[in-house]
This record gives C-alpha cells, structure tokens and sequence, in this order.
C-alpha cells in the first residue's frame, strides 16, 4: 500500500529545496555573496524549517519576516552579506545578539567554532532551541535569556560579534567584549526607522569603523528600559 503521508513529506521537502537553491541564487550569489562556506551553510540549514506553519509560504519571501511583534526573521541577503562581513572561521568564537527563531544562530554554528546566543525575550526561545538542538544537533551553541546591550561577559573575549537588532550608539559592553586580535563586530546603527550596517574592526587598542547598506532592523531592546 502507497504511504501516502510519506509521499507528502518528500514532496514537501523537495519542494522547498528547490526554493531554498533558488533563494541562494537569485537574492544572495547574484547580489555578490558568493563564499563557498556561506553558501554551503545556506543550503544545509533552509529558511522554512524555522518558521511557524502559518508562514511557511512566506518562507523564501526576499524580506525580512515578523514572526511575533518586534521579533522578525531577517532578509536572506543581508543575513548573507552580514556572514560575509562578519568573516567567521571554524576557529571564531561567536557572539549573536538576537537569537529570534534560531536561523542565523545555526548558519553560524556550520561557520564556526562556538556560538553564544543571546535574546531579552523568551516568546521564541523554545522554537529556537528545538531547530538548534534537535532538529540541527548544534553542540557549539549556548543560549541566553538576558539583555544583548551588555554582552556575555562570562565567556569574552568574542573574535566575532553579530548583532541581529539596531540600537542608536555601539553599545560600549559589545566593543569591550570584542577581541584585540582581529575583532570583528556587525552591527546595524541608526535611529529607528532607518539605520546602517557597520562592521568594526578592533586590533589591539585601535577601533575602525566602516559603513555599508541602509537596512531597517527591530530595536535592541533593554531591561528596564
């Protein structure tokens, strides 16, 4: 007898491969981000796996996604352009501000060697943890319920630092946290409407600052704020 449930799933799962591999080159590879090790991580951790089922048709959609008020999941290219900036490595330690539902925190558990997480709100935090640790297995991952301004001082220093929300200034925490050898530090800074990409550069006590792409992320939020 023909499973008809199991036919389902593999035409699911083919279908939103073939989405995925068109995702990848039509609004990341044609746009210019075209390393090897992004790329690759790309096509082992799919979007839609971390979405609701009510947005699973939104899935490979080129913008970014509200998941819950305040909380989206970002635009493919510039989760891939800011991979690209951040230049991870398997011998980085990760810092992430701004777990949301887990995509960017397991693309950068392929990149990496440790990832630390951290998300002021719990509203996703068992999504998240469930694609992290059981769906995708990722034992280089730490996450954190607390306020991502103040970093994760327990385990600084950090060779990268990514964060996933826009704030008005660098928070100083973050940059203190930031290794001296090499450090690099992505950033989205700017008012709340509009802000711009940052990467900071930190070698020793020396800090340079470079701009790239207008982007609109959610605030960074804070407690008691």
């Amino acid at each position: 007898m023909v499973d008809i449930n199991k036919l389902l799933n593999e035409k699911y799962e083919k279908y939103f491969e073939y989405l995925n591999e068109k995702m990848i080159m039509e609004q990341i590879i044609k746009r210019g981000v075209n390393k090897k090790e992004i790329i690759d991580a790309f096509r082992k951790v799919r979007r839609d796996i971390f979405l609701p089922p009510n947005l699973k048709t939104r899935s490979y959609d080129d913008s970014a996604i509200e998941i819950l008020p305040s909380q989206t999941i970002s635009q493919p290219y510039v989760v891939a352009l800011m991979l690209e900036f951040l230049e991870p490595d398997k011998n980085s330690r990760v810092l992430e501000i701004g777990t949301g539902t887990g995509w960017q925190t397991v693309l950068l558990s392929k990149l990496s060697k440790e990832v630390y997480s951290i998300d002021i709100r719990d509203s996703l935090y068992n999504f998240a943890s469930e694609r992290i640790f059981d769906i995708f297995k990722c034992d280089n991952v730490k996450l954190k319920i607390a306020d991502g301004y103040n970093g994760w001082e327990e385990f600084a220093p950090f060779d990268r630092i990514i964060v996933s929300c826009s704030t008005d200034t660098i928070p100083p925490k973050l940059i203190e946290q930031l290794s001296q050898n090499n450090g690099l530090m992505v950033i989205p800074v700017g008012s709340e409407l509009h802000q711009r990409l940052k990467v900071i550069k930190k070698e020793g006590e020396k800090i340079t600052i470079s701009e790239s792409i207008d982007v609109v992320f959610v605030r960074l939020l804070r407690e008691n704020k």
